[in-house]
């Protein structure tokens, strides 16, 4: 089974024509499918037309989120998913095509499988049309990651699929959301030495972010000094642990 998950917060007007394109296109794929959508805190009717999409497809299922908060959301849906492969799309950008590269290289590579596939906006041969100050502030999040975690490919926001027998242990360990759930999922993979992988895709800005860049940034700026703050406690108990379990080997 592939699983797709939605988050949708204030998403009435385009969720109806997602749903629709995804559920057309995975009911044309020979196997069986769940799509998932987590609506979270939305103020206008996005639970209710949500809700009524269940009862319009076959494979659809609604949840509710009371806050706004993406990576709850997405956290919400990947723990409710029965798929063996979860897809991550956003109401405002799917890629079929993707889904198809990703779940190919989760199923096809029996050695050193990826864990993680990332649809990146900054991969050679993406392309990223969307306005020069979001570019700019992926490249800036992406360096302060490279910099600041080691991180090992361009991007984590957007779409992903993830193999979920490798990558559910690790979701388990999470404690970040709003902007940063996948971001700390991805990091801790990597630091687990799970195989997490990238694939160009092409991205075009279909409406205004729902967020406010410039409410974001310090949020984000904050969270991500909390997480290396957590990190680097993490990385000292683990020495810790190794140390004594050789001296009493």
């Amino acid at each position: 089974m592939i699983s797709v998950v939605l988050p949708a917060y204030n998403e009435s007007h385009m969720l109806p024509v997602t749903v629709e394109q995804v559920h057309k296109f995975l009911s044309a794929r020979d196997e069986e499918f769940e799509i998932i959508v987590v609506e979270n805190g939305s103020t206008d009717d996005t639970s209710q037309v949500a809700q009524l999409l269940t009862k319009q497809y076959s494979h659809v299922a609604c949840f509710h989120q009371p806050k706004p908060d993406y990576g709850k959301a997405l956290r919400k849906g990947f723990q409710e998913s029965r798929g063996e492969i979860i897809v991550n799309f956003d109401v405002d950008f799917y890629d079929f095509d993707f889904l198809e590269r990703a779940v190919t290289l989760i199923r096809s590579t029996k050695h050193d499988r990826p864990s993680i596939v990332v649809g990146s906006k900054r991969a050679v041969g993406s392309r990223d049309e969307r306005t020069v100050l979001r570019r700019f502030a992926t490249f800036v999040f992406s360096l302060l990651l490279k910099i600041g975690f080691g991180l090992g490919v361009t991007d984590t926001h957007g779409v992903k699929a993830f193999h979920r027998a490798s990558v559910q242990p690790i979701e388990a360990q999470c404690l970040f959301g709003i902007d940063l759930f996948d971001t700390e999922l991805i990091l801790r993979c990597e630091r687990a030495e799970l195989v997490v992988i990238e694939i160009p895709v092409e991205v075009k800005e279909s409406r205004p972010t729902r967020s406010p860049l410039i409410s974001r940034i310090p949020r984000t700026l904050k969270g991500l000094a909390a997480m290396r703050i957590l990190f680097f406690k993490e990385s000292i108990v683990r020495r810790k642990s190794d140390a004594h379990a050789k001296m009493h080997s």
